[in-house]
């Protein structure tokens, strides 16, 4: 997780519901000057994308990274595909864990750390309706267990 000087820019919230993280793996980002920009304004969405693995490096796809206001024609196109920088070994386990079924790459944020983007991966399992349909149970629950508690302490 990231540690002092870091400023969550996009998060996937939607990543925890659909999937059980299992580990997550701090990334670097390849990314042009405007996109840079635009991500220290805070104009970048996660909510749909994907991390995948092809010949040995790892890449996001589907992140929407809105075009710099002021970026005239050095522009870059919203949707493209960048690449992530993680450590040989760190892809090498990665690629076994991923061809096992059900395992899949998530981005659950993008953050500025040290002046530096960073993406947060997370190796998910998908969850069925049923497991979803328990987690919110379980949540409610906590949430009702915590007000309770909250009105017992003002009396």
């Amino acid at each position: 997780m990231p540690k002092h000087d870091a400023k969550v820019v996009a998060q996937n919230k939607k990543a925890n519901h659909d999937y059980f993280i299992e580990e997550t793996y701090e990334t670097g980002v390849v990314l042009t000057g405007t996109e840079i920009k635009s991500i220290r304004a805070g104009k970048a969405n996660i909510r749909d994308s994907f991390a995948r693995i092809k010949n040995g490096e790892v890449f996001l796809w589907n992140a929407h990274i809105s075009p710099y206001e002021q970026g005239n024609r050095y522009n870059h196109d919203p949707l493209r595909t960048r690449k992530l920088l993680m450590k040989k070994k760190e892809i090498s386990k990665l690629i076994g864990i991923t061809k096992e079924q059900g395992y899949t790459l998530v981005p659950l944020k993008i953050y500025l750390k040290n002046g530096y983007a960073k993406v947060l991966i997370g190796l998910g399992k998908g969850k069925k309706n049923y497991d979803k349909r328990e987690s919110l149970k379980e949540k409610d629950a906590k949430r009702q267990i915590e007000k309770a508690f909250r009105e017992r302490q003002k009396q």
